[in-house]
């Protein structure tokens, strides 16, 4: 493929892999008695009802193609934590419900890729969609607002809920040094373990 058709399978891979990410959330304040998601349209695997026109297509695709790069953010699933039936850690479980479904999407494929004997051009995107949805995850699982991981973190250590709350958005600013530095190392690794060879194969 040439660089513009990778860049664009790098978009739409991420953008379903979102996807999936959002309907997690959702689907388990469902399950656990909240219904906010489904009323508002968003408790479904269309990426359309996730996407937010600056996070998801503006933002994003200018970065991947002028830059390189790629940061960007669906529209987060609405739901009530009063709601839910576990009230003690029902906001945990539909917090970390996302990086979860990241993790089984990577570990579905990655099992494909360790044996099934498939083609190389096959072999590589699926890679290449095993290592987003670890990234996905892993990047999610950060315990910096408005990440997932600071909503986990909060219910684990509701000491720490203040420090969350008061520096909010700006905690991307924290976590964004992680993305670059850290988290390439650390998912290459678990694409080791779940494909059983290094990335870029």
């Amino acid at each position: 493929m040439d660089a513009v058709s990778i860049k664009l399978f790098l978009y739409v891979v991420i953008v379903l892999s979102a996807t999936f990410h959002e309907y997690a959330h959702g689907f388990i304040a469902y399950k656990l008695g909240d219904s906010t998601a489904k009323n508002e349209g968003r408790l479904t695997l269309n990426p359309m009802a996730h996407i937010d026109l600056m996070g998801t297509v503006v933002i994003p695709l200018f970065l991947l193609f002028y830059s390189g790069m790629f940061i960007g953010w669906a529209k987060p699933v609405p739901y009530n934590p009063y709601n839910l039936r576990d009230q003690k850690y029902g906001s945990l479980k539909v917090g970390i419900a996302g990086p979860l479904a990241n993790f089984l999407i990577a570990l579905i494929l990655g099992m494909f890729i360790r044996f099934a004997p498939v083609s190389l051009p096959f072999l590589m995107a699926l890679s290449i969609i095993v290592y987003i949805n670890i990234f996905l995850g892993l990047f999610n699982l950060l315990p910096f607002p408005p990440l997932d991981g600071s909503k986990v973190f909060a219910d684990l250590f509701p000491r720490s809920r203040h420090f969350m709350e008061r520096i909010g958005f700006f905690g991307i600013l924290l976590a964004l040094p992680l993305a670059f530095f850290v988290l390439p190392v650390l998912a290459k690794f678990l694409f080791w373990l779940i494909v059983g060879s290094e990335f870029g194969i």
